[in-house]
């Protein structure tokens, strides 16, 4: 059964009538779909300035909240910082996961841009 919601996705509003998910309604799918259970971190998003467990998190629940994800990290063609330091460093190792660990050092780095190395392990979701 298809809902209707509105939200904002990488700064685009969306007026859509959706089944629960919303990956292939708009195209989307830098975020990886992992265990499925909020245990791996390979969907993690930021919506509303948190790092979420996209997987645990109906399209419903995101009526009127802003998300981003790793699409909407680059600007003008150019790659967020964090993303040049991932592939600088040679953390991008086979890709699946590099999206959600990229989104919740965002998020983490959004807040406290100077984290310790124990707030560092604790914000990655």
């Amino acid at each position: 059964m298809k809902k209707q919601i509105k939200l904002k996705v990488n700064g685009v509003e969306y007026e859509m009538w959706i089944k629960p998910y919303v990956r292939e309604e708009i195209g989307l799918v830098g975020t990886k779909k992992g265990c499925d259970k909020g245990e791996c971190g390979a969907c993690t998003v930021i919506m509303n300035g948190e790092a979420i467990l996209s997987c645990l998190v109906l399209a419903i629940q995101c009526q009127g909240k802003e998300i981003s994800t790793i699409e909407g990290l680059a600007q003008d063609g150019n790659l967020d910082p964090l993303q040049e330091a991932f592939v600088r460093q040679g953390a991008i190792q086979c890709g699946f996961c590099t999206p959600g660990m990229i989104m919740a050092s965002r998020a983490l780095l959004n807040k406290n841009p100077h984290p310790s190395e124990e707030e560092n392990k604790r914000g990655m979701v």
